[in-house]
């Protein structure tokens, strides 16, 4: 009876939303078909707005309407005879004016926004029907996300590539984990299907969104209720064992707004062995307008992912396209569950509220390839099972405040992050069959697993806190100024159970608090003609991970301590300047960046003979360089996208070390490990008008040279990267081939090596030519 109430309210609601005027319509991205909030409809002089769901109504009835909205094509409707109408803007891909949230964690335009910050549109998305992210984030100019296979990954965003936890990956606005719980293949539970645009910033954005915000911040927007009524399916495949299916429906009735989309993706026996894997990914997304200012928002995202992780070969099985694993009983086994509840408030003058609760329950275990410790010439070896497990509740909130003078506003807003880890690993015992060489390993199988020797065993209770305001004014026309300032809080409670008391036997309880504030000003000027130029300073700081702090020491500290209890901090200041501008009747478009970015602290890892690491948050850093994007279209069939960036990632005051009997002591100059200087990705795209649903697209990818250790004596040569896609579009029906790798390039995604002289490379291949097929039908309703 309830639900019967709810749907009289709902259907009443859309039947007086018809009668009081003479023509309702829509209006909706013509990709996701998500509805347009706020897009201006012009008739016969008069004109609206649409609202939360897209819809317009006017009371008049004129021959035809004009629709417009920003970062979209202008589109002129006839509405002869009808009373109803759908409207489907096309994105504007060279306009200015594109709207981002990630800058403010509200919608802003991106010529006011003094940050590098670059937009993966839904187009994008939807044309390179990838299948794992890094498909689609490696078009930003200065991004290179590395695949380390099946989903798996490491990220370069003015760094170094890297594990570190100096990028903040979000979910709509969301951290997907909490702090001080970075794991860099978090993106791997993503569910890449429902994903509508991806917004990249690039440098430290600590002062909005605090730590690990450092080299960049990466957020995923997820797909809304669609405006009119949409379903699509389809399967991807390739030749290699790999099958992927696919779905997504959404629609709005009345006030409420529902999407649900899911993936299942299987591979097997693929073309590098012990590689299969599993994924599993749903999300449901839920939207009511309680009124016209007010609405609840409710996501839930879920994944569970299970993968064979066959790791890095040495240099003889690379070069002879040997892809056979030294070992099948490594994995990685990830389940996450992530939910949120948000309420936005409109209030007069643009003014606006939002409170978001959440929460997450993850659980992560792997018996990983990079944990194996091996000396060249031993027949034994010893890797790691281990797992990390979390749950958190937390609150985000944000209210911002629009002013008539200077046309100013304030935002000011505070989060809760309440988040207990529990973490434990310990050995097992391997036997390494070496080559006839007798310096490399053939294959290692595992004689004993050892409980009883522990590597890591601790439970967290994590606290984040922080609070943050920004204030963005127009001191004169065309100057547009933030500042803003973030304070935060992380602090743990912890039981190290390796640590014991010798009185009791039980582990040594404790507590660590890192504060820090974070400022930032940027200003933006107009120069005209779609023209403009930018400045900003800012700051961003990265805790140590806690799996870091809690492992043991290779050898004790000078203080007898066993563990990292005193690593500090690291904090990075960063100064840009940017500008973008439209040329040639909005022909090309350009958008470039200088930056330099200074690390303190900056924790960084020293590979042991035995592969170990050791940590060290200590020394200066400096990275620097120049980010530049260019896109250009020249008519409706053609568009062609590059960008790339040359950086120099370097120590400025590194110890490497302090014994006597070691001839290197520091890596002062020196390049970064894992640092290549230049890297671009370009892609040209044609959609012929003579072969009307027809698109092809061929993309390269260069990544240069970089030192495979820290002391500066062995390179990788890098690497070009050509794909090809080409899709067809016949009604709902879509058929597409993606060909990865097209020319059989030979080539590592990651090659590293430590610094002494018995060390040798280990190669993380990438595949060779891959062919992706697939199909997808998509229906749209009215």
């Amino acid at each position: 009876m309830y639900f019967l109430r709810i749907l009289s309210v709902m259907l009443f609601s859309a039947i007086a939303f018809i009668t009081n005027a003479q023509i309702t319509g829509k209006v909706f991205d013509s990709v996701t078909h998500e509805p347009l909030i706020g897009a201006n409809i012009e008739a016969n002089g008069a004109g609206t707005v649409t609202n939360q769901q897209g819809q317009f109504s006017l009371k008049s009835s004129p021959a035809s309407v004009t629709v417009s909205f920003v970062g979209y094509k202008k589109t002129t409707i006839s509405t002869a005879n009808q009373k109803t109408i759908s409207i489907s803007l096309e994105q504007e891909i060279h306009d200015l004016q594109q709207v981002i949230v990630t800058a403010n964690r509200e919608a802003s335009l991106r010529t006011e926004a003094p940050i590098a910050i670059s937009k993966l549109t839904p187009k994008q998305i939807e044309e390179a029907k990838p299948t794992a992210i890094y498909e689609v984030v490696n078009k930003t100019p200065g991004v290179l996300m590395v695949n380390l296979g099946n989903e798996q990954h490491s990220m370069s965003i003015r760094q170094p590539m890297t594990t570190n936890a100096y990028y903040l990956y979000m979910e709509d606005g969301v951290p997907i984990r909490p702090m001080g719980v970075f794991n860099h293949n978090s993106l791997l539970e993503m569910n890449q299907f429902t994903v509508s645009s991806i917004e990249v910033v690039k440098g430290p954005v600590s002062s909005i969104y605090g730590p690990e915000a450092v080299g960049g911040a990466v957020n995923f927007i997820s797909q809304r209720p669609t405006a009119v009524p949409t379903a699509r399916a389809g399967v991807q495949f390739d030749q290699w064992g790999f099958r992927r299916v696919q779905y997504g429906a959404g629609a709005t009735i009345g006030k409420l707004g529902v999407y649900i989309g899911g993936l299942v993706s299987d591979q097997t026996n693929s073309w590098m062995a012990s590689s299969d894997y599993t994924k599993n990914a749903q999300y449901a997304r839920l939207e009511y307008q309680i009124n016209p200012t007010s609405r609840l928002i409710y996501t839930l995202s879920y994944a569970k992912y299970n993968s064979q992780t066959s790791g890095s070969v040495d240099s003889v099985a690379f070069y002879n396209r040997q892809y056979v694993s030294t070992t099948d009983f490594t994995y990685r086994k990830a389940y996450s569950l992530r939910t949120r509840l948000t309420f936005e408030k409109d209030w007069a003058k643009g003014s606006q509220t939002y409170i978001t609760v959440f929460g997450r329950d993850n659980e992560h275990g792997q018996n990983p390839s990079y944990g194996i410790r091996w000396t060249s010439g031993a027949t034994t070896a010893r890797g790691e099972i281990n797992s990390s497990n979390f749950r958190s509740l937390g609150l985000i909130t944000q209210h911002t405040q629009k002013f008539d003078f200077l046309n100013s506003k304030l935002i000011v807003g505070a989060s809760i992050d309440y988040s207990p880890n529990d973490y434990w690993s310990y050995q097992i015992d391997l036997a390494a069959k070496l080559r006839t060489d007798g310096k490399s390993v053939e294959k290692y199988t595992i004689t004993k697993e050892r409980p009883d020797i522990k590597i890591a065993d601790y439970n967290a209770k994590i606290y984040n806190t922080a609070a943050y305001l920004q204030y963005d004014f127009e001191p004169i026309q065309k100057l547009h100024v933030s500042a803003g300032l973030r304070y935060d809080n992380m602090s743990f409670d912890y039981v190290n159970n390796l640590d014991v008391d010798k009185t009791t036997g039980l582990g040594i309880g404790g507590g660590k608090t890192y504060t820090n504030v974070t400022p930032k000003l940027g200003l933006t000027y107009d120069l005209g003609n779609s023209k403009g130029v930018y400045f900003n300073y800012s700051q961003g700081f990265a805790p140590s991970g806690l799996t870091a702090i809690f492992r043991k020491r290779p050898t004790p500290a000078a203080n007898g301590d066993l563990f990292y209890y005193n690593l500090i901090p690291a904090t990075f200041t960063n100064t840009e300047v940017g500008g973008w501008a439209s040329l040639f009747k909005n022909k090309v478009y350009v958008d470039a960046s200088i930056y330099q970015m200074d690390g303190r602290n900056e924790l960084l890892s020293i590979r042991q003979p035995d592969n170990s690491t050791d940590y060290q948050a200590a020394g200066k850093t400096e990275h620097k360089g120049i980010e530049l994007g260019i896109t250009y279209r020249p008519n409706k069939e053609l568009s062609i996208r590059g960008g790339g960036t040359y950086s120099v990632h370097r120590f400025i005051e590194f110890t490497l070390s302090q014994k006597a009997t070691d001839a290197i002591k520091d890596v002062n100059g020196m390049d970064m490990p894992s640092a290549p200087r230049w890297m671009w990705n370009t892609e040209v795209s044609y959609y012929p008008t003579w072969f009307k649903g027809l698109r092809t697209a061929l993309e390269w990818q260069h990544v240069g040279q970089w030192y495979q250790n820290q002391i500066n004596t062995v390179t990788y040569g890098g690497y070009d990267l050509v794909n090809f896609r080409v899709g067809y579009r016949w009604k709902g029906f879509e058929v597409f081939t993606n060909i990865m790798n097209a020319t059989d390039a030979l080539y590592a995604t990651n090659a590293t090596r430590g610094n002494a002289s018995t060390d040798r490379t280990t190669f993380t291949p990438a595949a060779p030519r891959t062919f992706v097929m697939g199909i997808q039908y998509s229906f749209i309703g009215k």
